[in-house]
């Protein structure tokens, strides 16, 4: 079976937000602790719409970050709440009142603010594990280097003896990521977001047109903790 590493390990306290790297990291069946437990909403056609950067791009130009609160020390029952920060570097707690109109006055629509400690993924209850291989081979197809931020994952992995894209075919098995144990669920359907540059959101169709034309758009597997456990940078990883 191969084996490997945790190469990088992320978390997004707010959907759609630039977020922040970590060297441990705790998570439950929900996912990964204080994971995309924020978003943005706006109105459309009427009604609330959770907001990404499929919609307003420049949301990838604010952070979010526990500051303080380092990856190990936060536990899925104790999520603070998160400090975000616009482009010209001025940093709001979440709870200040100017935040929801300096998002809206960058992003050109009113937004408000959502915490949900369930946690807001696309997938509920999920993370997703990239590897690298994957991440290289796209590179290479493209011609350049790819910033792994575009693919918003939350564990990334280096894997021995496992091939480039071989995660398209995990589906139903497991991964032992140090002492937790992942459900596999089924490979990640990229959407436009990995088009974005995560810093200047400079938009790059090529990157999900080659992804569509030669793996059905594919980059990445989510999967589903089988409990409770705390997972770190350089921990073994086995596919089982």
């Amino acid at each position: 079976m191969p084996v490997g590493s945790v190469a990088s390990l992320h978390r997004w306290p707010v959907k759609s937000l630039a977020g922040e790297d970590a060297d441990a990291l705790n998570l439950d069946p929900r996912g990964i602790a204080g994971d995309r437990a924020h978003a943005l909403y706006d109105t459309h056609k009427g009604a609330p719409r959770r907001l990404t950067a499929r919609e307003a791009p420049a949301m990838l130009r604010w952070r979010a970050t526990y500051d303080g609160v380092p990856g190990a020390a936060m536990t899925p029952a104790r999520i603070p709440l998160p400090t975000v920060t616009a482009p010209d570097g001025t940093a709001f707690p979440w709870d200040d009142p100017e935040l929801p109109s300096a998002l809206s006055d960058d992003l050109g629509r009113e937004v408000a603010l959502r915490r949900d400690l369930s946690l807001m993924q696309d997938l509920g209850n999920s993370i997703l594990v990239t590897t690298q291989a994957t991440l290289d081979a796209v590179a290479g197809e493209l011609g350049r280097d790819l910033d792994l931020r575009r693919f918003r994952t939350n564990i990334h992995v280096v894997l021995d003896d496992a091939a480039a894209y071989a995660e398209e075919t995990w589906e139903g098995r497991r991964l032992r990521v140090g002492e937790v144990e992942l459900q596999l669920l089924h490979p990640c359907v990229r959407c436009v977001i990995p088009t974005r540059d995560p810093d200047t959101t400079a938009k790059d169709p090529n990157i999900l047109r080659w992804l569509t034309r030669h793996h059905g758009g594919l980059f990445g597997i989510n999967a589903r903790p089988r409990g409770d456990g705390r997972i770190a940078v350089g921990a073994q990883v086995e596919l089982l």
